[in-house]
């Protein structure tokens, strides 16, 4: 994610993802309720995982410790101390979030005295291995970020070094169907990984929230409507026919990414069996939500442009180089100002929340 907390910065345009951190609340607020009801831990460990930067990361923060004093205070219990652990790849932009927690350590001391410390580290590292010890959280949370697969799939690649995938960087309509196989073949693969190393950090009746880009329907199928990276990848698609890229560029590169439709999460979830789902469900969200919320002069392709930009922009930079990403996006905002003309483009958002099994019984 682009860093700072510039008019560039992903911690400046991230209104999309706030958005799902408030349509998730209900269900993180339920699990969270559960858990500290059937624990009621005198340090309750909760981690973020991909947390990026920005007032996101705190929000869902300060969510959290809101609901246990509410419990707290109608139990007449005292509250725990909160060790909260955020996470993201090294180099992500921790600083800003360090820089911002003196005022947020400022509006907690106005909940009381009886109100529990909090302490708050980042851990940096890939949620693709190992980042805790064992038995050690209570709570997990990760909020638009499973969708980034570990790596791009080998299967877009033939054998013999023939790109399959051409003219495209994610599953197309043109796409042949080796490739969306590849796709949903490293999601199975690396969720299963996931779930499997939060089941070794997470305590027996501990919970997760998560929360990211899924699917209603399955891909190739005919009948999808065009997904925002499809329109992304058509855009550099144009630049190759005006001869401002090669074209070996663009069938060299694919993004390390899937959205899963809810029926494969399912399916995933219960054949690596540590966890029990006690909610799943879908969100749909529009790709210009909070729209009214961002700058005004914006154009809705422009909004729309701008927030992909800040979320893919080092990826794209670090393989077509940094020269071109200003005239992409532009172009990008183009090709969205008309599509969302005659189209309704949207997110469809999953939010599962699951229950580590207690493998004593």
């Amino acid at each position: 994610m682009n860093g700072g907390d510039g008019e560039t910065s992903y911690a400046g345009n991230s209104l999309l993802q706030k958005e799902m951190i408030i349509k998730s609340k209900p269900i993180v607020e339920e699990s969270m309720r559960e858990l500290y009801l059937g624990t009621f831990p005198n340090c309750l460990r909760i981690a973020d995982l991909g947390c990026s930067s920005g007032p996101n990361t705190l929000l869902f923060i300060s969510e959290i410790m809101d609901l246990i004093h509410f419990t707290c205070q109608e139990l007449n219990h005292k509250g725990p101390t909160f060790q909260v652990y955020l996470n993201d790849l090294p180099g992500n932009d921790f600083n800003t979030i360090f820089r911002s927690l003196p005022s947020f350590y400022e509006k907690l001391k106005k909940k009381g005295a009886d109100f529990g410390p909090c302490f708050i580290a980042g851990m940096p590292g890939n949620f693709y291995g190992r980042l805790f010890p064992d038995h050690y959280l209570h709570f997990v949370h990760s909020n638009y970020c499973l969708h980034w697969r570990s790596q791009v799939p080998e299967g877009v690649v033939s054998k013999s070094g023939i790109p399959l995938n051409k003219g495209n960087i994610y599953i197309a309509k043109t796409s042949p169907i080796i490739v969306y196989a590849s796709y949903l073949q490293l999601f199975e693969r690396d969720f299963t990984l996931f779930l499997r190393l939060r089941s070794q950090e997470i305590i027996p009746g501990g919970y997760m929230v998560l929360s990211m880009i899924g699917s209603d329907k399955k891909f190739l199928s005919g009948n999808h409507s065009y997904t925002i990276f499809e329109l992304l990848g058509i855009t550099l698609s144009d630049m190759v026919q005006e001869g401002l890229l090669q074209e070996e560029e663009l069938d060299s590169f694919n993004l390390p990414y899937y959205a899963p439709t809810a029926e494969e999460m399912r399916q995933v979830i219960e054949t690596e069996g540590s966890f029990d789902i006690q909610r799943l469900e879908t969100v749909k969200t529009d790709w210009d939500v909070n729209i009214d919320k961002g700058n005004k002069s914006l154009s809705r392709g422009e909004y729309v442009s701008k927030g992909i930009k800040v979320v893919v922009q080092p990826i794209l930079a670090s393989h077509f180089g940094e020269e071109i990403m200003d005239n992409l996006f532009e172009r990008f905002a183009v090709k969205m100002d008309e599509y969302l003309e005659v189209e309704k483009g949207e997110y469809t958002n999953i939010v599962v929340s699951l229950k580590k099994r207690n493998t004593s019984e």
